[in-house]
């Protein structure tokens, strides 16, 4: 008879989610994510199956309790401002000294510049992500200016601005605030 789960396992993942974002995941290793989760390799393993399988976790638990939240008053029919406030609070976000944000950037965007992204279900998660991210955004630039004749442009010109702003917040903050800046003024001019 197997022992009885002593864990929470969304705290585990979350846990864990913190060292995936901060390190990557080929830098996080196994014995860093067992000080983060409080688990042994063994008990990591029984429950996830692997490191991967831990990461896969934590890349849903980074989507469900980060960046859906995040984009949650984009969807559907957004207020008009709703984009403005998501691309301020991102904004705000980046400034501020030690979020999480400003200090790792994208979990996902991060992972689509390490050789994790050679792994076609994780090309097929960031991808996916992408998508999910721009047709947001395009909700809320459709709520904003409900006139504009090209709205997909702007919309795929504003999503690689705040793509551009996740990968360059831990090397370059106000390079990523400058994109998000950009963003904002296209969205006021459009």
């Amino acid at each position: 008879m197997g022992r009885t789960q002593t864990f929470d396992t969304a705290e585990v993942v979350r846990s864990a989610r913190a060292v995936f974002w901060r390190h990557g995941y080929e830098a996080a290793s196994v014995p860093a994510l067992e000080a983060a989760t409080g688990l042994r390799r063994s008990s990591i393993y029984h429950a996830f199956g692997s490191k991967r399988g831990l990461f896969d976790a934590a890349v849903e638990s980074y989507l469900d309790e980060i960046v859906r939240p995040r984009l949650a008053p984009l969807a559907g029919v957004p207020a008009p401002d709703a984009i403005l406030d998501y691309l301020y609070g991102l904004r705000e976000a980046l400034e501020r000294a030690g979020s999480v944000i400003a200090a790792n950037g994208c979990l996902l965007i991060n992972a689509a510049g390490a050789a994790i992204a050679d792994d076609a279900a994780v090309r097929e998660t960031i991808t996916a992500y992408r998508a999910e991210l721009g047709a947001a955004i395009g909700n809320g630039i459709r709520a904003h200016c409900p006139d504009i004749e090209d709205a997909q442009r702007l919309t795929d010109t504003v999503t690689a601005l705040v793509v551009a702003a996740y990968a360059l917040a831990r090397a370059d903050t106000p390079s990523a605030v400058h994109s998000l800046d950009a963003a904002m003024d296209l969205i006021e001019r459009a």
